[in-house]
């Protein structure tokens, strides 16, 4: 009788780690950007005094799902960084509460096209961190660019 109860009285400490309340974690799909298919364009995470959002990698398509900027790096690196800006507002952040960026191109050697887009919407003198990869092929074969964003948002006073 008494080794019944073993496999129980191991898995009980494990109950402790499983998460029942997870309202401080909600999933975002902004009207903003392109509808999503199978996965949320960003989480926010309730941090106490700020929260976090975690951005799916963004790919240059407008809110209605249209490419932008067809073989032009510039402009899907404009829609990208536009795509993130609009789901960092629509928290209620700006896009100098971005800390951490992933760029995946295509072709790294145009490195410098897409830097001078992303200036235009950092502050170049506190730049987020940032990890840049070269990938053979992204989601599309029209697809130049992905980037996916972290940023940490101050809660307001109420």
């Amino acid at each position: 009788m008494k080794r019944a109860y073993i496999p129980f009285l191991l898995l009980l400490p494990l109950t402790g780690f499983s998460q029942t309340d997870t309202s401080f974690v909600h999933f975002r799909n902004p009207t903003s950007v392109s509808p999503a298919k199978g996965y949320s364009h960003s989480v926010e995470v309730d941090l106490g005094n700020s929260k976090m959002i975690v951005i799916s990698g963004q790919i240059a398509l407008d809110n209605k799902g249209n490419l932008i900027g067809k073989n032009n790096l510039a402009e899907q690196t404009e829609q990208v960084f536009t795509n993130i800006n609009n789901i960092v507002t629509e928290s209620g952040g700006t896009m100098d509460n971005v800390i951490k960026i992933g760029i995946f191109m295509t072709d790294i050697t145009q490195v410098q096209v897409m830097r001078d887009v992303r200036n235009k919407f950092f502050n170049h003198l506190k730049p987020p961190t940032s990890t840049l990869v070269q990938v053979c092929k992204l989601v599309r074969d029209d697809l130049l660019i992905e980037i996916e964003a972290t940023a940490i948002i101050p809660k307001k006073d109420k």
